[in-house]
């Protein structure tokens, strides 16, 4: 099903801009006005322009013009998400030119006061509000069921949408075709191509670990490492707290600068967060005071995007994938926070980016199949099994399985948990390695001499 976000990419695609009749082609199942009222609302954003009148009207990419001394004040805050006089105030604040806002540290108080299942940055009937909206009436299964039937999907959106906040110029056709069959986009930056991988390997371990993981500091560590990896200046910063002073760019707030204090923050928050019982309250908070802290030399808010879906995919509810989040709303919600200690703007994006998630997910939930109950009671042993047979090329894969399934699967299911086996072996390939803590260069040995299955 199409949406407002492939509008803009076909759009984006397109060198010489789109025409109403040329979308509508590409985009058979999208209304003419529903596509005509998306395309307002991009204009509106900023994101494209209109060239031209009547039937030779074409709709392309908007030349971003720098606001005078290259601040965000120049762009209007997009008005199709519903905003509260607080945050009204918030945007009022730093929408001013830095010189005019008040240079601010570190609040350690902001944290401190904060009283997990007491204080409450999402009321009640908004909590239940998200509710209703992520229910994917897969609540009562193991964790990470539902995450795992749309893994596929997830990859995609969430590593391609969490990128563009960064600047990320690939496509979402790009992102899949990379994601799925490894193929980089040409003309783009190396590093553009390394921070989707990255992506696609920390969603996949938030996904496949959904039952296990937790917030401590293994998880956010391990997480931003698998973020950051060949992205820092110095590797040595991959998944270590910082060790130098930062500078947040077009602010005047100043994070902390001493790793012992940033060290016993982060812990602070970790436990924080472990103690919210809360899905989306757990989530929101993760998503203000990890990149609050700083805790890392670069990479913090695509650590906290993923941390902050943590809680969702271990309760099988929707994810937050931040589609059709642009930069410039995100960065000023998060400028609230920095500068203000303000919530208020971050939250009312949340609830817009959230509901916007669940009206691409729950479009596909008919899709979805019924996890396979003897896939899922035999999961650990599956994966075990598959590593062990690729591992151990030299082998008779058979005879690998087989004394897999004699210790630990009873008669009944023995046949049928033997052909889930070799059937995923035949269906392996690089896009899910992961799942299985096999290498690329492990795969390609097996390969190599695979035979018999």
């Amino acid at each position: 099903m199409s949406s407002i976000s492939h509008l803009l990419e076909s759009i984006r695609d397109a060198d010489d801009g789109l025409s109403l009749s040329e979308l509508l082609a590409r985009h058979p199942d999208i209304a003419r006005r529903t596509a005509q009222r998306w395309l307002r609302r991009l204009i509106d954003d900023g994101r494209i322009e209109a060239v031209g009148e009547g039937r030779a009207r074409r709709y392309r990419v908007a030349i971003q013009i720098p606001a005078i001394g290259g601040g965000e004040a120049g762009k209007r805050y997009p008005d199709y998400i519903p905003l509260s006089a607080d945050s009204q105030d918030i945007l009022a604040y730093i929408d001013q030119p830095v010189e005019a806002r008040k240079p601010v540290g570190y609040q350690r108080e902001f944290l401190e006061s904060y009283q997990p299942n007491r204080t409450w940055y999402l009321s009640a009937p908004l909590r239940r509000q998200l509710w209703n909206m992520g229910d994917t009436r897969q609540t009562e299964l193991p964790a990470g069921t539902y995450g795992r039937a749309i893994l596929n999907r997830l990859l995609i959106d969430l590593s391609w949408a969490s990128s563009q906040l960064e600047g990320n110029t690939y496509s979402r056709l790009d992102t899949r075709r990379l994601i799925e069959s490894g193929r980089a986009a040409r003309g783009k930056a190396a590093m553009e191509t390394q921070m989707i991988l990255n992506h696609k390997s920390a969603i996949e371990l938030l996904v496949e670990n959904a039952d296990s993981v937790e917030f401590n500091r293994f998880t956010v560590l391990n997480l931003h490492s698998a973020l950051s990896e060949n992205l820092l200046p110095n590797p040595a910063d991959e998944g270590r707290i910082r060790q130098h002073a930062v500078e947040i760019g077009k602010s005047v707030f100043r994070p902390l600068a001493v790793p012992a204090m940033i060290e016993e923050l982060l812990d602070l928050v970790l436990a924080k967060a472990r103690q919210i019982e809360d899905p989306f309250e757990q989530s929101f908070f993760v998503l203000v005071h990890l990149p609050y802290l700083q805790p890392f030399a670069d990479v913090n808010k695509r650590t906290s995007r993923l941390a902050a879906n943590l809680p969702l995919i271990e309760a099988n509810l929707c994810p937050l994938t931040f589609l059709d989040v642009s930069e410039q709303a995100y960065s000023r919600a998060m400028l609230g926070v920095y500068e203000l200690t303000r919530i208020e703007l971050l939250r009312d994006l949340y609830v817009w980016a959230y509901e916007r998630s669940t009206q691409e997910y729950l479009a596909i939930k008919q899709d979805l199949a019924e996890p396979d109950p003897l896939r899922l009671a035999y999961r650990d042993l599956i994966k075990q099994t598959i590593h062990a047979v690729v591992v151990q090329y030299t082998e008779d894969p058979l005879t690998l399985i087989g004394q897999a399934l004699e210790k630990q699967v009873p008669d009944a299911d023995r046949d049928n948990v033997r052909a889930l086996i070799i059937d995923e072996l035949r269906r392996l390939h690089e896009g899910v390695l992961a799942r299985y803590g096999l290498r690329p260069s492990e795969y390609r040995q097996w390969q190599s001499r695979r035979a018999g299955i």
